[in-house]
């Protein structure tokens, strides 16, 4: 097919999947459980944080961190003493446990006493994309004491990370299309900006497409693929993440 029959085929799949439908079967139904901003971004990046393996098992565990949370996450990062966090003392989810996630919820105060908050950390994206602003992010995050183990589950893209989890989460808090499922609650960070959530899916899926010739899944790949979803629209690069994970995920393609 030639460059509009092959930009028409990923509209129209974009278009398929970023639907409410969507929400169902993806973590990014734990922040649409809130309508307060500061409870959207930190449940929406607790949620992504733990992004990988069984979706399910993903759903229900990001699900249990709101309910030891008291389902107001908010609140909860940004008054809790050392006796709330002691409710945390059993989760676990795969590699992160519950030392990582006492750590992330100081970590998250921190950002958001000392740092103006999570959209602050991004707002002023350099040489058109986002991977230094995650760097320092992950950089201001861990200026709290806390154990090194704990960094491996912010990556970072300046380390050869794909960094999907974190492009994930910021596609959820950018991205505004008024289709129902991306939030579009931060104003100060263009859409232009975002990489795609480079994973095995959409990985394969790229690749399959021409999207994509490099066979690691690293931040060399995902400039690549970035730099091609670009060509297809500039503006709104990321929406065809929708496509790529849609086909890999459910068509199988």
């Amino acid at each position: 097919m030639d460059f509009t029959e092959f930009k028409d085929f990923l509209e129209e799949k974009a278009d398929f999947y970023n639907r409410p439908d969507f929400i169902e079967s993806d973590p990014i139904q734990i922040p649409h459980a809130f309508s307060n901003k500061e409870d959207i971004e930190i449940s929406g990046f607790l949620a992504a944080t733990i992004a990988w393996g069984n979706r399910k098992m993903i759903i229900q565990n990001a699900a249990r961190m709101m309910d030891l949370m008291g389902n107001t996450p908010y609140d909860f990062v940004m008054s809790h003493t050392e006796n709330d966090l002691k409710r945390l003392d059993n989760f676990v989810h795969r590699t992160f446990n519950a030392t990582d996630f006492k750590t992330f919820i100081v970590g998250l105060k921190h950002i958001y006493t000392q740092h103006g908050g999570l959209e602050s950390v991004f707002k002023t994206p350099t040489h058109n994309f986002l991977q230094q602003n995650i760097s320092d992010f992950k950089r201001l995050f861990f200026e709290i004491d806390h154990e090194l183990r704990t960094q491996k589950h912010i990556s970072d893209p300046l380390n050869n990370s794909a960094a999907k989890r974190i492009n994930m989460f910021l596609r959820w808090m950018v991205r505004s299309d008024n289709k129902g499922v991306d939030f579009g609650i931060w104003n100060t960070v263009s859409p232009a900006y975002l990489s795609c959530p480079l994973d095995v899916h959409s990985g394969n899926v790229a690749r399959k497409l021409g999207l994509l010739t490099r066979k690691q899944n690293d931040a060399k790949a995902l400039l690549e693929l970035d730099l091609n979803l670009r060509l297809l629209d500039e503006n709104d690069p990321t929406k065809y993440d929708f496509a790529l994970f849609g086909l890999g995920v459910f068509e199988k393609f």
